[in-house]
């Protein structure tokens, strides 16, 4: 009798990487994921794979440029047209197809962006970063309980030195970027037991619309939540690590940020 597969599907992936899992799907999934290794470097592959093109097919490098959506659900079909073949050769072929779509869209706009580079008198790169790079930041934190880390004050985050900001800069390539248009952000935030280290800090854009005062309101609810005892301290530094948005969806029940918190007014610092 063949055996049931161990592994989340393709798809299943995909759709919390988008955040369009049901939450009751979601949960299995994170837990699948929390205890799965072979899954859960899949799903970083993947994420790391979309972000790629998708960054490098933003529209801010030509507005003769296509949509990102194109590619997107061109990626998405061609995962569940894997997923439906057989599964010992699905990884491998997927991860062939994702390059195959990567090559064409970075051959496509290379010119594009060589004539933006001539333009940009400033030397700034473009690079509007909501989430960060799993493999650059994949989240870390430190071994704190929930009733240290809640006696702790929560009166925002240790201040990030220039030149550990310079090194994040360098890393996600934009060695160039203008300071002001962004926060090195901390991926799980020490009010809920992130560490001080670079592979938990990435360039979150200000002009994004997911931006980190968006972030900073998720962040005060998750550790309100987790010090009145409803929440899970690794719970919730899973969540913010894993996708964060898709976080700030489910407990704010809106697909959208407030717009309360795009301008959000937290404590000084965070």
């Amino acid at each position: 009798m063949k055996q049931p597969d161990s592994h989340l599907p393709d798809e299943q992936l995909l759709l919390d990487l988008e955040g369009e899992l049901p939450a009751h799907r979601q949960k299995v999934v994170r837990a699948h994921l929390a205890a799965c290794w072979t899954c859960r470097a899949r799903r970083q592959q993947f994420e790391g794979a979309i972000g790629d093109f998708v960054q490098v097919n933003k529209r801010e490098f030509s507005p003769g440029l296509p949509p990102a959506a194109g590619p997107r659900a061109l990626l998405k079909a061609r995962l569940a047209a894997l997923a439906a073949g057989q599964r010992d050769g699905a990884l491998t072929l997927g991860l062939k197809a994702v390059g195959a779509i990567c090559a064409v869209l970075v051959l496509g706009i290379a010119v594009s962006r060589l004539a933006v580079r001539r333009e940009d008198r400033t030397g700034r790169q473009a690079g509007l970063y909501s989430m960060p790079d799993a493999r650059l930041t994949p989240g870390a934190t430190v071994l704190l309980s929930r009733s240290v880390v809640c006696s702790a004050p929560g009166d925002g985050n240790k201040a990030v030195p220039v030149s550990l900001q310079r090194r994040v800069f360098q890393e996600y390539g934009i060695p160039r970027a203008d300071p002001q248009a962004y926060e090195v952000d901390y991926l799980v935030t020490p009010a809920l037991g992130g560490a001080d280290d670079i592979h938990n800090l990435w360039p979150h854009a200000h002009s994004a619309i997911w931006n980190a005062q968006v972030k900073d309101a998720l962040e005060d609810r998750l550790r309100e939540m987790v010090c009145d005892g409803s929440l899970d301290l690794k719970e919730a530094q899973q969540e913010i690590a894993q996708n964060w948005i898709s976080a700030y969806k489910k407990y704010f029940h809106t697909d959208e940020p407030l717009p309360e918190h795009r301008r959000y007014s937290a404590e000084p610092g965070k």
